[in-house]
Formats: C-alpha cells, sequence, structure tokens
C-alpha cells in the first residue's frame, strides 16, 4: 500500500496551487495512475494507491488505481490510521512532514519524500 499525503505534495511546488487546491489535487490523482500499475522507485507495482486530502480538497473522487480518502480531520492523523489499520502489511508513505514520517515510522511504515512523484515521469502505460 502506498498512501501520498496530498496537502504535502501537492504543497512541495510553488505553482500556485494555493489557487485552486481541490484542481491541484485532482492533477496530482490523475498523475498517480500510472503509478499504480508501475509502482513507484524501488516499489515495484502494482500497488495499492490511496491519496489523503484534506480541507478544500475534500471531495475530490476516485479513479481507477487512485482511491481518495477525505480525512474528517486533520489528514496527517487520517494517514497514521490508515497506516496503523495496515498491520502488517507492508506500508509506504509519501510526505516530507518531518511528525508524520516519525509517527508512521513508529507503526512500521517506510517513507519517500514527495521528489520521489515529482522529479521523474510517470511509468508509461503498459499497453
Amino acid at each position: 500500500m502506498v498512501i501520498v499525503d496530498a496537502a504535502n505534495v501537492v504543497g512541495s511546488v510553488p505553482d500556485g496551487w494555493w489557487r485552486d487546491r481541490r484542481g491541484a489535487a485532482e492533477r496530482l490523482r490523475d498523475r498517480l495512475v500510472r503509478y499504480a500499475q508501475a509502482g513507484l522507485p524501488g516499489r515495484p507495482g502494482p500497488v495499492e494507491l490511496v491519496l489523503v486530502v484534506e480541507g478544500a480538497a475534500r471531495g475530490v473522487d476516485s479513479v481507477p488505481g487512485v482511491r481518495v480518502d477525505s480525512a474528517p480531520g486533520s489528514g496527517d492523523d487520517r494517514i497514521v490510521e490508515l497506516v496503523e489499520q495496515a498491520g502488517v502489511r507492508p506500508v509506504l508513505v509519501v510526505t516530507s512532514d518531518r511528525e508524520l514520517r516519525r509517527r508512521v515510522g513508529e507503526h512500521g511504515a517506510a517513507v519517500l519524500g514527495p521528489r520521489a512523484l515529482r522529479d521523474q515521469e510517470p511509468p508509461a502505460d503498459r499497453d
């Protein structure tokens, strides 16, 4: 399972995302679809991909390959809950938030920073 901290990943690039937080989360969701099949660096696919959104981005719809989880409160708290619920299943969290990295690490999750998604093109579709 790969859990992506939408607010943190979107906020890592100053591209005007603050003018349309929901639209920025939708663009990230759409970019993540290819990773669901191909995987992430060091994590071959297919993977279950969960995008956790909060605040103005709540209500973004899931799409095939990416489940969107609208946090009822703090996105960080929801991510920790999802990691806890995974039990012994391997989990990778994508965030650069130091406190969140510490919290999920206490539950055995691995962590990658947003650069893992940002600095490379999504894998090509496998047709």
